[in-house]
Parts: structure tokens; C-alpha cells; sequence
């Protein structure tokens, strides 16, 4: 299905979900049946050298359709949410200048909530603030992010990943750059795109979940994630490179865990990942829950839905 009408307006097609699930799949499968582009909106995926433990598309998949924002940056390259909204929408204005559809995949909720409805104008912090922060984390861990992040703004305390030390750090350099409450200042409205918004979730039973997500893990051991966590181990310091799937080898190495703890480790941290991304999308009130194995039931409930938008 092609849709050409240069009066109809233009649609984002956003397919969100959690870790393992089959996003990536339908996203294909989507773009492909209306002849469109696919933004991914998945910040582990945005690095080049995370080929295998980001579980990026397979090149055979990046060669079927064109994509954007994968393996785009390196570790050291500074990234956050505020440039990826501006990015992403000056790419959608391109890609709707030619389609009328796009799509948007991904599992970070924060950064497909900033183009679905905008973020705050929140200040860049200061240099001196993040590396302070940052050997903070290094030397006495996440407690003391959250023991300070309490104590500065504790309305956000009770609503933040506390498990998510990029968004504790985040919050409190906020707080002390400015000097009042990261809570405070997110209080920009909603912005309103000039597209139209179809967003569709994808969940399965939960053991079914959860037994994906195993296999998952065991096939990236298979493929090599030992030995690209090994090359990457002397960059270990970076934001970039404190994820699921990395830091737990990164323990092996260092002779605090045995292998076998940190395949399994990997495997309890994706699981516990992935709660927390259902818990962050179950509160969207606008998506569509779909099973992600009935695709072409998906795919004619998306035309449906499109064909009620324009």
C-alpha cells in the first residue's frame, strides 16, 4: 500500500515495545508495505561498535530498508535526547517531503516521547559538574546518585528510574546548574506536530518474553558479544558503554564474577530491562497493543487506523 496524496496529512507510524519482542520485524514489515523509511529510536543502537550486544538490524535488514539513527555516533560522541528530538524531526521533514508516511521504532521511551511531544528546554550541563558526577558513580556507585538526587529534588526521586544512573546524573546536574528542582523545570506542555501519530505497542506473555529473551542472549554469546565486551572493555568508563550486556563482562574480566554469573547476569538484567520499559509504555494511554506474531493482522489493524486519521 502506497499512499500518495499530497493533501492527505502526514502520518508517523511509532512501534514501541520491549527488549526482544519483534519490533524490528513488524517495523520492516510496515515500512516495506507502505514504501517508507524507518527512524530508530533505540539509544543503545545509535553506537557503531555495539554490533552485537545493542542488537542492532542485521545488515541484511539496513539493506531492505533504508534506515536512520543506526550506528550513527561513537562511544565518546556527546549525545542526549534534546539533539536526537531536533535530529529526528529534521529528518522526518525531509522523508515527509517526498512520503506520507513514516515509521519510528524503538524501545527508549524518553526519546520517542520527545519527538511524539517535545521535552523541555533543559540547560546542557557544565563540563565540570558531569565529570564530577561521573567519578561519583565510578567510586561509590549508584546509592550515592540516589542519595543525592533525593535530597535535591525528591518529587523526581519518587518517579525516576532509580536502576538508570544516565537519568540520575542527568537530573541532578540540572539541579545543581540551575539551582531548582529538575521536577520543576519539566513543565513544558505538550507540543503539537504538524503530523499525525499512530502508535503501536507489541507484548506477548511474559514467560514467552522472558524465554525470548534467553535465547537472545545465548545466540549473542554465540556470535561473539565476549569478545567485542573484551575490545571494548578499556573504554569502560563511558555512559555510553554502563548497559545491560556489557557491564557484566566487563565484571568477568575483571575477575569479580565468573562467566557463567555474567551470561546469567545479562540474562536477569535484560528481563528486569525490559519490566521497565512495558511499566514506561503501559502508561501511554494512546497506544494499540498488538501480539507481535500476527503480522498481518497487524498490518491491516495499522491501515485501518491510518485510513481513519486522513
Amino acid at each position: 500500500m502506497v499512499l500518495k496524496n499530497s493533501n492527505s496529512k502526514k502520518t508517523l507510524i511509532v512501534i514501541v515495545g520491549p527488549t526482544a519482542i519483534g519490533k524490528t520485524s513488524l517495523s520492516i514489515d510496515v515500512a516495506q508495505h507502505f514504501n517508507t523509511e524507518i527512524l530508530s529510536a533505540d539509544s543503545r543502537q545509535f553506537y557503531k561498535e555495539l554490533k552485537i550486544g545493542a542488537a542492532p538490524p542485521s545488515l541484511e535488514e539496513l539493506n531492505t530498508i533504508k534506515h536512520h539513527f543506526i550506528g550513527n555516533l561513537t562511544l565518546k560522541d556527546y549525545y542526549n535526547v534534546s539533539i536526537y528530538e531536533q535530529e529526528a524531526l529534521k529528518t522526518l521533514e525531509t522523508l515527509f517531503n517526498k512520503e506520507n508516511i513514516a515509521v519510528m521504532v524503538g524501545g527508549s521511551g524518553l526519546y520517542i516521547d520527545a519527538v511524539c511531544s517535545g521535552i523541555d528546554d533543559l540547560p546542557i550541563p557544565e563540563p565540570d559538574i558531569r565529570n564530577h558526577l561521573k567519578n561519583t558513580f565510578d567510586n561509590e556507585g549508584i546509592e550515592a546518585l540516589r542519595f543525592q538526587l533525593k535530597h535535591l529534588d525528591p518529587d523526581y526521586y519518587k518517579n525516576v528510574d532509580l536502576a538508570n544512573p544516565k537519568r540520575l546524573m542527568r537530573a541532578i546536574e540540572v539541579c545543581l546548574s540551575t539551582g531548582h528542582t529538575y521536577s520543576s523545570l519539566r513543565t513544558k506542555p505538550k507540543q503539537k506536530r504538524d503530523f499525525n501519530i499512530i502508535k503501536i505497542g507489541l507484548n506477548r506473555n511474559r514467560a514467552e518474553l522472558f524465554e525470548i529473551i534467553n535465547q537472545r542472549v545465548n545466540l549473542m554469546i554465540t556470535k561473539g558479544l565476549i569478545e567485542e565486551a573484551k575490545g571494548l572493555h578499556p573504554y569502560k568508563s563511558l555512559n555510553s558503554l554502563n548497559t545491560v550486556g556489557y557491564k557484566e563482562l566487563f565484571d568477568f574480566f575483571e575477575n569479580k564474577i565468573s562467566l557463567e554469573l555474567a551470561i546469567e547476569k545479562i540474562k536477569t538484567n535484560t528481563r528486569r530491562f525490559a519490566k521497565r520499559q512495558l511499566t514506561w509504555f503501559l502508561k501511554d494511554k494512546e497506544i494499540n497493543w498488538l501480539h507481535p506474531d500476527d503480522k498481518a493482522t497487524n498490518i491491516k489493524f495499522i491501515e485501518d487506523l491510518l485510513s481513519s486519521t486522513l
